[in-house]
């Protein structure tokens, strides 16, 4: 899904390494956490892609306006439960395997 935006799935890794080492020093709810960590990335992308959109608008650029409007719906539909958030299966195994008895 955001195979074009490599510098946000690196964002994404980044806080999910972050949420692993978190819950290797405090294993209370390590799965509960990288969620956390993903939607709170996943949410800033938003109001990111929100503000590039508004400069966007405010320039009355239309293909810059038509980009920053398909970016907004990418970021909102990655961050969606139903759609993007929807296919974690893998990481519910990861921390299946990796903490378990947590």
């Amino acid at each position: 899904m955001l195979k074009g935006y490599p510098e946000h799935i690196e964002r994404l890794q980044a806080a999910l390494n972050r949420s692993v080492e978190r819950s290797r020093r405090v294993p209370l709810m390590p799965f509960d956490d990288a969620i956390w960590a993903l939607e709170g990335v996943l949410g800033a992308f938003i109001m990111e892609a929100s503000d590039e959109l508004e400069a966007a608008e405010t320039l009355g650029n239309p293909k810059a306006i038509a980009e920053a409007n398909e970016k907004k719906r990418l970021m909102s539909f990655a961050r969606s439960k139903n759609i993007g958030m929807a296919e974690i299966d893998d990481l519910w195994e990861y921390f299946q395997v990796n903490f378990r008895g947590t």
